[in-house]
């Protein structure tokens, strides 16, 4: 098997040391290149055509940012940002950096104790690879923007509650998907999106920047509500209890990956039957297979996002191939078929 070719963009020396003294350890990785600023690394890739760029937020005078926003138009490739500038409370540099086509964040590396450096090393290793079996596309300028549904927005007889999942890819998804909304629209959703630890609080305040609906944390006890955005807290399942309010299951390592999907989903199902709807988005697994079953044996609408727009098809890829996968509907084609389903109150299909 050929090595991972990745090119490394960054302008401290001695952050470039120890990258390159991280990544040469290991045989299934192979720099081909490295460039001190976006614009040394616009003229490499054509050169080395590497599969993953692993690059620095902070250069002159291209930066991380600009960088991303160049390869993504000309060079689409998987981009990893290392940088100290993409930690818990910077939400801003981490979601614009998402948002403009990056596929992950790494904290940048110290030197640190044995112990320390083996675990960072391990961890960036196991990104690089990941990034490596993702397949990125050039980015369209255009971006839906949301409208009214229809005077019939708020009619009776739709669906009561629909549930997304996502995981690698999934912030930008949601958020397409979500700021597409109205603020009127009148189903609660629900979403469990894989997430590392203590990056809930900034995906949710970047959405609320652009959103027109209310994004919050689920909270035990809350019933859902119409115009809100719910999402499954960190290190805890969402589910629902007997009189459908929520309630947090605890996370172990025989649950799976946290929040789970299939949690959400089945407790979904099971609360609202055929008043139900599941979304699958990008992700890499197999979480969200059995909990889009559920809901279409409990006679709910089932979508899929499809291979052309997701940034990593493989759960909805699974969902798809299990055959309880309804619609399969492309990133920008979901919030106009909610929109359209509601309008009509058609969201829920026998």
């Amino acid at each position: 098997m050929s090595p991972i070719k990745v090119l490394l963009v960054e302008d401290s020396l001695i952050a470039l040391e120890l990258l390159q003294r991280l990544l040469k350890s290991s045989p299934e990785v192979e720099i081909v290149g490295t460039a001190r600023n976006g614009r040394e690394a616009l003229e490499l890739i054509p050169q080395v055509n590497p599969s993953v760029i692993c690059t620095d937020l902070h250069m002159a005078p291209i930066d991380g940012l600009e960088l991303t926003q160049a390869v993504m138009a000309k060079f689409p490739r998987p981009i990893l940002v290392i940088s100290n500038s993409v930690q818990e409370d910077d939400t801003r540099n981490i979601f614009g950096l998402l948002q403009a086509g990056a596929v992950d964040i790494f904290p940048k590396p110290t030197s640190g104790d044995y112990r320390e450096y083996e675990q960072v090393k391990q961890r960036l290793l196991a990104k690089i690879k990941m990034l490596s079996q993702v397949t990125v596309k050039a980015r369209a300028s255009s971006q839906l923007r949301a409208t009214s549904a229809s005077a019939n927005i708020n009619a009776p007889g739709t669906s009561r509650a629909i549930a997304i999942g996502a995981s690698t890819g999934g912030p930008q998804a949601i958020h397409k998907l979500v700021t597409s909304l109205p603020q009127d629209f009148p189903i609660p959703v629900i979403c469990a999106q894989h997430i590392g630890d203590g990056f809930l609080t900034g995906l949710i305040s970047w959405l609320k920047e652009d959103a027109h609906l209310n994004i919050k944390v689920a909270q035990i006890g809350e019933t859902p509500a119409p115009k809100t955005v719910y999402f499954a807290p960190e290190r805890a399942h969402l589910e629902f209890d007997a009189q459908g309010k929520f309630i947090y299951s605890n996370f172990t390592t025989s649950t799976g990956t946290c929040p789970s999907i299939d949690a959400l989903f089945r407790s979904v199902a099971r609360i609202y039957g055929s008043s139900s709807a599941s979304i699958l988005l990008t992700g890499m697994g197999t979480d969200g297979v059995a909990g889009t079953k559920a809901v279409a044996a409990a006679g709910g609408m089932t979508i899929a996002q499809d291979e052309q727009s997701c940034l990593v098809f493989g759960m909805s890829k699974l969902a798809i191939d299990s055959g309880s996968v309804g619609h399969i509907l492309s990133l920008s084609e979901i919030a106009p078929f909610l929109l359209t389903k509601v309008a009509n109150c058609q969201l829920v299909e026998s």
